[in-house]
């Protein structure tokens, strides 16, 4: 009994540290979970081995939605984006905000649009700001029991480049084609701190107003479009993606290794 009251302890202790935004009262208590987790296997064999082996365990549990879900996953190879009406405020409470807050930093909202397969489901609202040529999304990704949803700020060069600057919460699953730049924030920044972020972004590239291409906020819906098949194409071309039958794409085992890796990346950031 004492064994379980001290591992009861330790567990309740490490979630209230990581309770905290201070970063050190949330790093100490990513630790006590680890330290929770090496104390389970110890205290119910004895042994130090099985307690490492319990900690270790954080590293390898994701193989278990990979081999069981995603390796089944069937992706198409084309998303064709069509107008979509915007989500309910139940289901995105959020979006009526963040286009305040975007139209505030002198964007105008351009359309909404989106795309389903299966249980996938994404949708963007999309915006332009004319005097600085950035382009801005509110994307909502909603697949299985999981949603989120992230923002991104883009300019595309003369020459095809495209810089963007989001806080999309996770690493991301594949691989960027070469011409993508990509300036990943912190998920809790808002418009206007990201605004800043990515001009900054834009300067530390070399890129000047002149190297940024002007756009037709028409031909927004096309551009994301075609960004994500040029996406597909390239993770086909280095072996992540497989084609499949009927237009379809899978993840290849080299595929599936790299969404571990870009799990213990965000492991190592989040800890």
């Amino acid at each position: 009994m004492s064994d379980f009251l001290f591992i009861l302890g330790a567990a309740l202790l490490s979630l209230g540290l990581r309770s905290f935004m201070h970063p050190v009262l949330f790093k100490l208590g990513s630790f006590g979970i680890l330290g929770t987790s090496f104390l389970i296997g110890y205290f119910l064999t004895g042994h130090w081995e099985a307690g490492l082996a319990c900690t270790a365990s954080w590293l390898f549990w994701p193989w278990l939605e990979i081999l069981t879900r995603v390796r089944k996953a069937r992706l198409p190879m084309v998303k064709p984006l069509r107008h979509q009406y915007p989500p309910s405020d139940d289901v995105f409470h959020d979006l009526a905000s963040l286009t305040e807050e975007l139209e505030e930093e002198g964007f105008a909202q351009v359309d909404d649009a989106g795309w389903n397969w299966e249980d996938h489901r994404q949708f963007f609202r999309l915006f332009y700001k004319s005097d600085e040529r950035l382009q801005a999304s509110i994307c909502l990704v909603d697949q299985e029991d999981v949603a989120f949803y992230y923002l991104s700020i883009s300019s595309r060069g003369k020459d095809g480049t495209a810089w963007t600057t989001w806080n999309y919460p996770f690493s991301y699953s594949m691989k960027f084609a070469p011409q993508f730049r990509t300036n990943r924030l912190r998920s809790d920044l808002g418009v206007m701190e990201m605004l800043i972020c990515h001009r900054e972004f834009l300067t530390k590239s070399g890129v000047t107003p002149e190297g940024v291409a002007a756009s037709n906020p028409e031909e927004m819906q096309g551009f994301l479009q075609q960004d994500m098949e040029k996406q597909i194409a390239h993770n086909i071309a280095v072996g992540l993606l497989l084609p499949m039958e009927a237009g379809t794409v899978r993840y290849s085992w080299r595929g599936l290794l790299y969404i571990w890796v870009q799990f213990l990346r965000d492991f190592v950031r989040i800890f």
